[in-house]
């Protein structure tokens, strides 16, 4: 098990396929996501990863919070969220993950705070038929109707289907398929609906019912690792070994070759 990620929803869109179908896609973007703390067994008890993302003024965080940051030498952070992980998937602190964290093709769920309704009906918030047109109901069209029985029990269950409170909720969508991954603008298309309003904070996890990708990076996409790796040849190496060969001296003979005097 693989850490998730933090990702702030941009809105909603619409791709063309090479056949001319269109896929509505939501726009999800990875904001200078990075490994803030980690925990292990040794010390915490179980294993997982500290994700911090997008950027917060020092003066709008609180001293105990900044003094938290600079101990993992991690600028401010709009937004934490801890993944849990296996031992093997662990991420040193300071990581920037990226979004090819991801593959085309993957499915994910993603977790987010709905868009609140306010104080909504029953046929609004449960979906209920309500009273009819007409036939003796005066004003109470859209009222749920009766609500218990008689005077056994005499009360309202718990639970009951009632107008109150709608949206503003935790809610997760399974098994949305990744369309793209941009690693450079840090862009991640899903295909569907994702819950949330345009600017607000998602989590992205694996597909719990469906099997992992082959193809995703374990433990994820770091972009200082890739950096290592493509890192090009320092120029002042270059200028250094031309110093050197300068400073060496010419061998004649074995650029021209032996000369018989004779």
């Amino acid at each position: 098990m693989r850490t998730g990620v933090i990702a702030k929803k941009l809105g909603m869109s619409r791709i063309f396929r090479d056949d001319g179908r269109q896929v509505p896609v939501t726009v999800l973007q990875l904001d200078a996501l990075k490994v803030v703390a980690k925990r292990t067994m040794e010390k915490d008890g179980y294993t997982a990863v500290q994700l911090g993302a997008g950027f917060s003024k020092p003066k709008n965080v609180n001293r105990p919070l900044r003094s938290y940051y600079s101990k993992s030498n991690v600028e401010t952070k709009r937004l934490l969220r801890e993944f849990r992980v296996t031992s093997e998937n662990l991420i040193d602190v300071g990581a920037e993950i990226t979004a090819n964290h991801y593959v085309e093709g993957q499915y994910v769920d993603v977790s987010g705070v709905s868009i609140g309704k306010g104080f909504a009906g029953a046929m609004k918030r449960h979906n209920f038929r309500g009273l009819r047109a007409s036939h003796g109901v005066s004003i109470s069209h859209r009222s749920h109707g009766s609500t218990g029985q008689c005077q056994d029990p005499g009360r309202v269950f718990k639970g009951k289907k009632m107008a109150g409170h709608m949206g503003a909720k935790k809610v997760t969508t399974q098994n949305l398929e990744v369309v793209s991954a941009d690693e450079e603008t840090g862009l991640i298309l899903v295909k569907g609906a994702v819950p949330g309003a345009r600017g607000g904070w998602v989590t992205i996890n694996d597909a719990t019912k469906k099997p992992f990708e082959e193809k995703s990076p374990l433990p994820g996409a770091i972009k200082s690792d890739k950096k290592a790796q493509e890192a090009p040849p320092n120029d002042s190496d270059k200028v250094d070994d031309s110093k050197d060969n300068e400073d060496k001296p010419l061998d004649a003979s074995s650029d021209q070759g032996s000369v018989d005097e004779n």
